[in-house]
């Protein structure tokens, strides 16, 4: 019952979180940075200013499709973002460029998500078949649960790496914001402001992961 109710309580944020995140990016983009830079001015400026030259900035289609790949180090900035000069892009084009400085100086957080990237995909493909069979056929087969929540608590582990990893990213980014005078007074507040509710949505991710793997657990341990 008390995993249940983490659960539920678990959706419940997750849904307020992300209709705030919505709307706190809703209210930045209509902000007007103070210097008029557009997200890929951000990006492009932040990366020299770091000495990194190998690191292209890209638009891509979609919305919240911002991201830094370090396979192909390429710091990929959704349309609204990649051409907007609104604080919240800033706020965006600073924190994924922030992942690419991570990647430059070998953040170590951000090396071992990578490394176990691969890993964790190819679980994610499987796992929930795994954990489906292991509870039909726990009598015969008991080991599947198991192996299933395995399989499930790599994805766990991602979850809380990714945290550090996030959370720094945004430290970078509000402090070479600052540092730089991209932002001032009036308007550092509001791109701390946009990153810290999308660092939460990490937060409650990770936290929804191990209420999950817990709640397999106790059914492994309930049939026994």
């Amino acid at each position: 019952m008390n995993i249940w109710i983490i659960l539920l309580a678990v959706m419940g944020l997750s849904f307020i979180i992300q209709r705030t995140l919505q709307s706190k990016f809703d209210q930045y983009s209509k902000v007007s940075s103070p210097h008029g830079l557009t997200g890929a001015d951000i990006a492009r400026k932040m990366l020299q200013q770091n000495g990194i030259n190998d690191v292209s900035v890209r638009s891509v289609s979609g919305m919240l499709t911002d991201h830094y790949d370090p396979r192909d180090k390429t710091v990929n900035l959704s349309e609204s973002v990649y051409g907007s000069a609104s604080i919240a892009a800033c706020a965006v084009a600073a924190h994924e460029t922030g992942h690419a400085i991570q990647h430059a100086k070998g953040y170590a957080p951000l090396k071992f998500r990578s490394a176990i990237v691969p890993v964790v995909s190819f679980t994610n493909n499987i796992v929930q078949w795994v954990l489906l069979l292991g509870v039909l056929l726990i009598k015969v087969f008991p080991f599947l649960l198991w192996l299933g929540i395995a399989l499930f608590a790599l994805s766990t582990l991602f979850s809380f790496v990714t945290l550090p990893v996030e959370i720094n990213a945004s430290r970078r980014a509000v402090e070479w914001l600052d540092g730089a005078g991209i932002v001032d007074e009036r308007t550092r507040p509001m791109a701390e402001d946009a990153l810290k509710w999308a660092a939460y949505t990490y937060v409650i991710a990770a936290i929804g992961s191990l209420a999950t793997l817990l709640y397999y657990i106790s059914i492994a341990n309930s049939r026994r």
